[in-house]
């Protein structure tokens, strides 16, 4: 069997998963206790419009990405905050509105690419240095502004009245929010693929909420499952020749199952 590390697209590859891998937990679980799921993935969703003007116009599609799901994060906010439509319809108006961008500014493009396959599923074959060091640029932004609001953050996510009351900026604190997991999104493109960046900053947080620990040791065990599938979904996708997103998604779905039955049996 090769030796992995002698290849740079795989070091390349896991310095980005490994970055990506500690920073969507964190955003994952707030999203989470605040009901905000479905964000990630209409986000994702988003993102595919962005990525799709990049490849028409020629430029970075990580960057126009941001761009796109950045000011979508605001807009969905927007709507959310003037309840002058439900919360899940925004987010489908957004989702639907996007991917109907994305299939028009691809057959403008004339459809479907190999690159394109690429940032819907996931590879780090295409891992540049470039995507590598734009990753860690943002994840230090998000990991800054995580820590900065961190308090705020908790309070709202457990009690947004109280907090409110108490004089906390909530909607401020929710546009950071959801402007932090636009780039958390925009950011794990490369590696884990638009279709499937919603299950990797969900699904690490409910395994761990399943272990009903108090909320610092939730966040070190999502932190310790997504990291574990990131790593072993790389090296598994390498040598079996798997697609690199769906096989971290699949380990992680089986991390989540193993939680499950660890519940049910402790609570029998």
């Amino acid at each position: 069997m090769p030796d992995l590390f002698q290849y740079g697209f795989i070091l390349r590859g896991l310095a980005a998963g490994i970055i990506i891998a500690i920073i969507a937990p964190l955003i994952g679980i707030f999203l989470v206790l605040r009901r905000y799921s479905l964000i990630a993935d209409t986000l994702a969703h988003v993102s595919l419009a962005g990525v799709a003007l990049g490849v028409l116009l020629g430029l970075n599609p990580i960057f126009t990405a941001i761009g796109i799901t950045v000011l979508s994060s605001l807009g969905i906010e927007r709507l959310r905050e003037t309840k002058r439509v439900y919360g899940e319809s925004a987010l489908a108006l957004f989702l639907s509105g996007s991917l109907a961008l994305a299939t028009v500014l691809l057959s403008l493009g004339h459809g479907f690419n190999t690159n394109l396959l690429n940032y819907l599923f996931g590879s780090i074959v295409t891992v540049t240095e470039n995507d590598v060091y734009t990753i860690a640029v943002l994840a230090i932004i998000v990991l800054a502004v995580l820590v900065a609001f961190y308090k705020e953050l908790v309070y709202i996510s457990f009690d947004a009245e109280a907090a409110q009351v108490s004089g906390i900026p909530v909607r401020r604190i929710n546009t950071i929010l959801i402007v932090l997991a636009a780039l958390t999104v925009s950011l794990s493109i490369p590696i884990i693929g638009i279709l499937l960046i919603a299950a990797l900053i969900v699904i690490p947080c409910v395994t761990a909420l399943q272990l009903r620990l108090n909320f610092t040791k939730t966040i070190l065990y999502a932190e310790i499952i997504s990291l574990t599938s990131v790593v072993a979904g790389i090296i598994a996708s390498f040598y079996l020749n798997l697609s690199t997103g769906g096989t971290i998604v699949l380990i992680m779905l089986a991390i989540f199952s193993v939680a499950l039955v660890l519940k049910r049996r402790t609570t029998a």
